[in-house]
């Protein structure tokens, strides 16, 4: 066999393409190297590498890796709504991988944050599956266009860490279709991510690493993937089911590679089944080889570490800014309240876990850049009981400063990989030095560390301005100094609606389960799709987010593209004397429709960069997904006719601008039949022809005649046509027959 000729699977022995489906070790892919096929490493993670210093041993030691540049978690880095900037980062992490010999990173993580107290909710993207998807398809294609593999995860429904290894999450066909599943669909028609992570737990009763319906009818039949689909550490439980369901590779190995060679010889895997799922591995070996054959590559630390600084600046959301308390002058009398200045927590706990290349907190930041400040740490990072002496040296460093800047936030040991939090709210010892500072100088900025939404309305009057960091990666501190003096202002806007209280999220009827499973049954009603739809305060809405410039939309139109697509333009003008970013935001809301439909959806975004006084048009297109929902009576997608409305604004609650387009609809109708009720008799193309008919007999005596009035037009309307004797009694039936009859020959004539 050449050099350059790789081989297929009708080269290789039954065992051979047995062991192909299972990995080497806890971090290598089973090679054969006999044939020219090697063990590539696979490693985490989502939003940097994380390589094991003991990768060699097969351990899955989550500590002690080596160094690598550590982004801001999809906490941070979704609130960008920036795919451009997520497709450079993912350039970044993809040549940390080339230098380790890291042919796929297991990454992005796209499942919906469903709940706040989600434990993993910090390395999610967002409650929306088109800001998750768009974004998170930039830094699929980022990585792969040099060559190295992702790893979508965690294909689907893993939305809690409670029992995660094996709940049963019940999830109505709509809601996965509308929320769980566009983000993955998305980035598989967009991205074709080489490898696709099943998660852990069950969907509707069948564990997703055997869950033929999932990986072979809908990932690789509806959605056209290419890739292979490789089970989450320990997901796999049975190696037969789940490779005739789908599989390729089950991780970490179980070593029963026999256990495939039996099956396949006694027929209980086709021999068809097992050359895909071994063909698709070596496809993915020979898709990695370019970039695991280049030696001596060494990336550029400060060329990374540049990109996570400026990934960092736009993670950043400005909640609050009253009396214009940001930016600070930089001559300033500032101090500096909170260990987290001094002691950043830049990620989240878990598999996750980065060593960085470096670390530049808050306090170095101002060191470096000669800022001088009054630092106090006010508390420590646990969640031990305050001390006195800390509080009393925080009031201290408060008095006769210009402005006081509190780091506040949540400790690891309050959110990680593995839990799932109890409430939102902030630690108490925080909340009570927030409070005594405050007491003593009233110009406070709240800068917060946290993977999650936490409760701000209990606490947000004691504070001037209030900066929501998330967790900002290596860079974390020189971004924050650019913000917090105004060397850029800040444009990152909530991916994640900020609820007032965690008791009005309706998953928490449902949540996190009970007796090994858990009920969605709030179905598409998720996030600010419920708080809107059905008028529920909340503390920030989802797309909210201010900036030091101020910006105005304009020019706001819609033109229909097709029968069911639209394009939308609008102007967009930088207002003031300062440079900024503005996220113009598409929602589609629907009018009357046949199912329970949210108000409103994002159907589109796009972010604006305009110098002080500049003006941009942007064009969104809205394709036939932008206006369809997923029926269950059709089992497809459905457009239906009608007017929609198109808001353009800067949040879910913050609409410019409505205009409104008229749909062609699908034309979808479902056959008639005895179960059909009158009403939908009448409203069918057919059938209402087939109705006037009926009405036109019954008035010239040929069939019996209707009641006509209010009250018998109701009952009739809701009423199945082969009830009719209910109120016409023997004659019901014939007319009835003439019904069928004729819708009968109305459709073979079609």
């Amino acid at each position: 066999m050449s050099e350059n000729t790789y081989p297929s699977v009708n080269d290789l022995t039954l065992e051979e393409k047995a062991s192909l489906t299972s990995g080497g070790d806890a971090w290598h892919l089973q090679g054969v190297e006999s044939k020219g096929i090697p063990g590539y490493m696979i490693t985490d993670g989502p939003h940097g590498l994380r390589k094991s210093l003991a990768v060699d041993t097969g351990s899955t030691d989550l500590n002690d890796s080596v160094p690598a540049t550590c982004f801001p978690p999809a906490a941070g880095l979704s609130s960008s709504w920036n795919p451009e900037l997520t497709h450079k980062v993912g350039e970044a992490m993809a040549e940390e991988c080339i230098q380790e010999k890291v042919a796929v990173i297991l990454g992005p993580g796209v499942n919906i944050k469903r709940n706040p107290l989600g434990g993993r909710c910090f390395e999610y993207w967002s409650e929306d599956p088109l800001l998750a998807g768009h974004e998170a398809a930039g830094l699929v294609e980022g990585v792969q266009s040099k060559g190295v593999g992702t790893s979508l995860k965690h294909f689907a429904v893993n939305n809690q860490e409670t029992d995660r290894l094996r709940v049963d999450a019940r999830v109505p066909q709509r809601a996965l279709r509308e929320i769980y599943f566009p983000a993955f669909e998305y980035i598989v028609k967009k991205a074709q991510p080489w490898t696709i992570m099943c998660s852990y737990n069950r969907i509707n009763g069948v564990h997703s690493s055997q869950n033929h319906w999932l990986l072979t009818d809908v990932l690789r039949g509806e959605w056209g993937y290419q890739g292979i689909v490789m089970s989450d550490w320990g997901a796999a439980h049975d190696r037969v089911a789940s490779l005739n369901a789908g599989l390729n590779l089950e991780m970490p190995p179980s070593f029963t590679d026999d256990k495939i060679v039996y099956a396949a010889r006694d027929g209980r895997i086709a021999p068809e089944q097992l050359d895909r799922m071994a063909q698709g591995m070596i496809d993915l070996i020979d898709k990695t080889r370019a970039a695991m054959s280049i030696d001596g590559y060494r990336f550029d630390v400060d060329a990374h570490d540049e990109v996570a600084h400026q990934a960092a600046i736009e993670s950043m959301v400005l909640l609050k800014n009253d009396d214009a308390v940001l930016p600070l002058a930089h001559d300033a009398k500032v101090a500096v309240i909170g260990e987290f200045a001094r002691t950043p927590r830049y990620q989240g706990g878990g598999s996750s876990h980065i060593t960085p290349t470096k670390m530049t907190g808050f306090l170095d930041t101002l060191a470096a850049r000669g800022i001088d400040a009054t630092f106090a740490p006010g508390f420590t990072l646990d969640l031990e009981d305050q001390d006195p002496a800390l509080t009393a040296e925080a009031v201290e460093a408060a008095k006769g400063a210009d402005v006081v800047l509190m780091f506040l936030g949540l400790p690891e040991a309050a959110e990680s990989e593995g839990f799932d939090r109890e409430n939102i709210d902030m630690p108490a010892k925080q909340i009570d030095l927030l409070k005594a500072v405050a007491a003593e100088n009233a110009n406070v900025v709240v800068v917060l560390s946290n993977g999650s939404v936490v409760s701000v309305a209990p606490w947000a009057e004691n504070a001037k301005g209030i900066l929501e960091s998330w967790l900002l990666g290596q860079a974390g501190g020189p971004a924050l100094a650019d913000v917090i003096f105004g060397e850029v202002s800040p444009s990152g806007k909530l991916a994640q609606s900020i609820p007032l209280n965690i008791l009005d999220d309706p998953s928490m009827l449902n949540w996190p389960g009970e007796e090994g499973h858990v009920d969605y049954g709030e179905g598409v009603f998720v996030g600010y799709r419920y708080y809107d739809t059905y008028g529920k305060a909340v503390d920030y809405p989802f797309g909210f987010g201010l900036s030091y410039a101020s910006f105005a939309i304009s020019d706001v139109t819609v033109g229909k593209t097709g029968a069911n697509t639209a394009s939308v333009t609008a102007t967009v003008t930088n207002t003031s004397d300062v440079d900024g970013a503005e996220v113009v935001q598409v929602y589609v809301a629907p009018g009357k429709a046949d199912v329970a439909r949210p108000v409103h959806e994002l159907k589109g975004f796009a972010k604006v960069f305009l110098a002080a006084g500049e003006s941009k048009t942007v064009t969104i297109d809205l394709d036939e997904c932008a206006f369809a929902y997923w029926s269950e009576k059709f089992n497809d997608w459905h457009v239906e006719a009608g007017e929609y409305g198109i808001e353009v604004g800067t949040s879910s609650r913050d609409i410019a601008a409505t205009v409104t387009v008229e749909l062609d609809g699908d034309g979808k109708a479902m056959p008639l039949d005895e179960w059909s009720t009158f009403a939908e008799w009448k409203s069918d193309e057919i059938g209402s022809g087939i109705v006037e008919q009926m009405k036109a007999k019954g008035a010239a005596g040929e069939l019996p005649q209707l009641p006509d009035n209010d009250m018998m037009n109701m009952f009739l309307d809701s009423m199945p046509i082969n009830s009719l004797t209910t109120l016409l009694g023997e004659p019901g039936k014939a007319v009835t027959a003439f019904l069928l009859d004729e819708y009968g020959k109305a459709v073979a004539e079609v």
